[in-house]
């Protein structure tokens, strides 16, 4: 009777839809898998083999799927999130690097390190469909809320480009710092913030108006950006550390210290914790992004990077 009270309830959370706990896809580059984590209970819940050294990463705005970059192996993963499954794998050439999935869930864009291009990938046909030219060694990548524009962080042209998703073609080239790698948008689709590996800072860019509007010193060698509380949160990979800074200020809050060489950032849904992937310590930090302090340690692969929107929400 217990069993058949417990599915009831089940069934109708499911059917008011209660959202479940929000989970990690954690691309581990040496292990050659993705651990997947539980952030409720802290727990990993299973390893998927992937292979060609996966770094980036990029859950699907829906959940239903996880798509992972393996740059030795030239090739773009499509995991059943889920059934936490491989479902299929497309071979995009070149050195796959960032990826960001459309919210209709009809293309993905992958940026090729080697060949200064993004592909756009249709993940249902498993094919390339289109080509974007961009700058040199494309990067991080990043779409606005209104699916619009994509972003590319292209490092050894330091600059980003901006791409209009509906007719393929770039838009604009906006100077940013040295050699930027992450790029992260904000929620109005106002503002984007670019890591720069190079120069120790982020740069903040005014998407509308296509320039840069200001600097933020952090530390060194700076991989990525998250956003949560207003504050922008960057992993520093040589210091260890993140650097938070005011959205609106621009100011300098406090460096955290986190695992070593800390590599992919994300806030979480509520905007209540920061979810960072430390490669050399192989585990994930958990930030309280209120208090500012580290509340969590995660094991997981061998030399995590997590490079992308990772979490699923």
């Amino acid at each position: 009777m217990r069993v058949r009270v417990a599915a009831l309830v089940a069934a109708l959370l499911a059917g008011f839809g209660v959202a479940q706990a929000e989970e990690a896809f954690v691309t581990n580059q040496l292990s050659d898998d993705l651990t997947v984590v539980d952030l409720a209970t802290s727990r990993p819940l299973a390893t998927i083999a992937i292979g060609g050294k996966p770094a980036g990463v990029a859950v699907s705005v829906d959940g239903r799927f996880a798509y992972v970059t393996s740059p030795d192996s030239k090739a773009l993963t499509v995991i059943d999130a889920a059934a936490r499954q491989v479902i299929g794998r497309v071979t995009v050439g070149g050195g796959p690097l960032g990826v960001a999935a459309a919210a209709d869930g009809s293309v993905v864009y992958v940026a090729d390190w080697y060949a200064a291009a993004i592909r756009v990938v249709d993940p249902r046909a498993q094919r390339i469909v289109a080509s974007i030219a961009v700058g040199a060694s494309p990067s991080g990548l990043a779409l606005t809320p209104d699916g619009r524009l994509l972003l590319s962080a292209d490092r050894d042209d330091d600059s980003v480009s901006i791409i209009n998703t509906a007719t393929r073609e770039r838009r604009a080239v906006i100077k940013v710092g040295t050699r930027p790698f992450g790029v992260t948008v904000d929620a109005d689709g106002r503002r984007a913030y670019t890591a720069n590996v190079g120069s120790n800072d982020v740069s903040v860019i005014d998407i509308a108006a296509q320039r840069e509007i200001g600097r933020v010193r952090v530390g060194l060698r700076p991989y990525a950006v998250a956003l949560a509380q207003g504050r922008g949160f960057v992993t520093d990979q040589y210091d260890g550390t993140v650097s938070v800074f005011d959205l609106a200020s621009l100011a300098p809050i406090k460096r955290i210290t986190v695992g070593d060489y800390p590599e992919g950032i994300a806030a979480t849904a509520d905007a209540q914790r920061i979810v960072v992937a430390n490669w050399e310590s192989n585990t994930l930090s958990i930030i309280d992004a209120v208090k500012l302090v580290v509340v969590d340690e995660i094991k997981v692969g061998n030399g995590p990077r997590a490079f992308g929107a990772f979490l699923r929400r």
